[in-house]
């Protein structure tokens, strides 16, 4: 089947397994940290060290490195396998192989991930007040209130030298999930009543291309080999759910 077409298309991701739950978290959490490192006042401040702590506790559960570099080396296997295959590109796969064994390498020299981030006193002394409602106020925290009015540069200086540390965590992932993402292909399928069921094997994340036209979103249920899809309108009590429901999906 082809594929739907609308303007406007939101995709839905659900992870199969707890390893994709992991590096999703992390996808989300280094995008925040990224997008709010450009500190412009005490309340951006604290949802930008909010963040940092979050991936800090994240780090702090499992072995993400890894993780990482066990899904590297799996990739680099598939695309060695590929170059076997008649009419291989040969020349592209060098390179991405080249390119692959280029970030196995770098992970593998690279600083135990949050070290760095665990270890700076201003990052501690956020995280100290974070667990606790409303507890970061400026007279909680009068060295951040501080921290946050020395020049520009000073700042710029211990953001840029914090976002450093998580490069080859960020870099890693970033190649990872897009990889796992491009190995699937988005398909037509049907839901009646709002409901969807199938079968999968060795695949571990999900991803629902759906529009925003009636204003439905799946609600998401899976592990390892069977998964459901059921459609929700966004409005539980008014809202008209059609009958069949047309969306892409797609099994990486």
């Amino acid at each position: 089947m082809g594929e739907l077409i609308a303007t406007n298309f939101i995709t839905y991701e659900y992870p199969m397994n707890e390893k994709i739950r992991s590096w999703l978290r992390l996808e989300t959490l280094l995008s925040q940290i990224y997008e709010l490192s450009n500190i412009t006042s005490y309340s951006s401040g604290i949802a930008f060290f909010r963040s940092v702590s979050e991936l800090i506790e994240i780090l702090d559960r499992g072995e993400v490195r890894s993780e990482l570099i066990k899904e590297l080396e799996k990739q680099r296997t598939r695309l060695s396998n590929w170059a076997e295959a008649p009419n291989a590109d040969n020349e592209l796969i060098s390179s991405l192989l080249e390119q692959l064994s280029g970030k196995i390498s770098h992970l593998m020299s690279a600083p135990r991930f949050g070290h760095h981030l665990r270890t700076d006193k201003i990052i501690s002394m956020v995280r100290q007040r974070l667990s606790i409602p409303g507890g970061c106020c400026s007279f909680d925290l009068p060295t951040l209130q501080l921290w946050l009015n020395i020049p520009q540069v000073e700042r710029d200086k211990a953001i840029n030298g914090w976002l450093q540390s998580i490069e080859p965590l960020n870099d890693a992932l970033k190649t990872v999930l897009t990889l796992i993402r491009q190995s699937g292909k988005f398909e037509v399928r049907e839901s009646n009543n709002g409901f969807y069921q199938d079968n999968v094997e060795g695949k571990e994340l999900l991803r629902i291309k759906l529009s925003t036209e009636y204003l439905i979103y799946p609600q998401i249920s899976g592990h390892k080999t069977r998964f459901a899809l059921r459609f929700l309108h966004i409005d539980s009590e008014n809202g008209i759910l059609p009958d069949v429901i047309n969306f892409e999906l797609s099994c990486c």
